[in-house]
């Protein structure tokens, strides 16, 4: 069954300014070592941090939280399968919470085009 769905849209051009204004302290605040590694092997890195943006946003709209309450952005991630499927990654504090309500398998979608990163996040539980 489904327990919640979010999504969430993110500028692309809002990403790179930031990338290029702050650099390694943004990138560094909000996505996973793992995360910064993948990214910076790309030619165009700003669709892809904006992605995985929308994607965290996403999580927590579907979750019903929001990230603030003293979570970090970093307890959401999103990894690449070898298929090239995007994976969302749970953090800890956030894993005992969903297991608390039930969750047990979670989806994410990604997408960008022009000046906008699109994520959809739909959790499930059994």
């Amino acid at each position: 069954m489904i327990a919640g769905v979010g999504i969430d849209i993110v500028s692309i051009s809002r990403i790179e300014r930031l990338i290029s204004r702050y650099g390694d302290r943004f990138l560094g605040k909000v996505f996973t070592e793992r995360e910064r590694d993948e990214g910076s092997r790309r030619v165009v890195q700003a669709p892809f941090f904006a992605a995985r943006f929308a994607a965290r946003e996403a999580f927590y709209k579907a979750l019903g939280t929001g990230w603030g309450r003293g979570l970090s952005l970093k307890e959401v991630s999103i990894t690449t399968a070898e298929d090239g499927r995007p994976l969302l990654d749970i953090g800890e504090r956030i894993g005992e919470e969903i297991k608390g309500r039930g969750i047990d398998r979670w989806h994410v979608s990604l997408t960008h085009d022009g000046d906008s990163a699109i994520a959809v996040v739909i959790l499930e539980t059994s």
